[in-house]
């Protein structure tokens, strides 16, 4: 079951970073702190997704918990909308839920809660590409 999980997860992580590389050589020099912003916030997508695929909860929970601590930075404000705000919040709340279920070592739990971040994170960047 857990391979089942895991080897989708991998695949939809590998092909946001394709995705968001692609972006981030296209984007002019005044976008270049954002784009650096969000690479920092896929490096520590990436490490949740490599501690859910070792199981190793501490680093998990760590990265989940940079994450949340990001969507309070200034660089995470793109758009000042109450629809990006209930994303944030959205957003932020699934982050917390995958620390808290590492906390918990429950690896099903902080699985599902990974899934709907990364669902999160593509409708976002939909949402913020069409407004442009």
């Amino acid at each position: 079951m857990k391979r089942l999980i895991i080897l989708p997860l991998a695949t939809i992580g590998l092909a946001a970073l394709g995705l968001f590389a692609a972006a981030a050589n296209s984007q002019p020099e005044s976008e270049k702190k954002v784009s650096d912003f969000m690479a920092l916030k896929l490096e520590h997508t990436q490490a949740v997704l490599d501690g859910l695929v070792r199981e190793d909860f501490t680093k998990i929970d760590t990265h989940a918990q940079q994450i949340s601590l990001l969507t309070h930075d200034e660089a995470w404000q793109v758009i000042q909308t109450p629809e990006y705000r209930r994303r944030s919040d959205e957003f932020r709340r699934t982050t917390d839920n995958i620390a808290k279920a590492a906390q918990k070592k429950n690896i099903d739990g902080a699985t599902l809660a990974y899934v709907e971040m990364t669902l999160q994170c593509v409708s976002c960047h939909r949402a913020i590409r069409d407004q442009k």
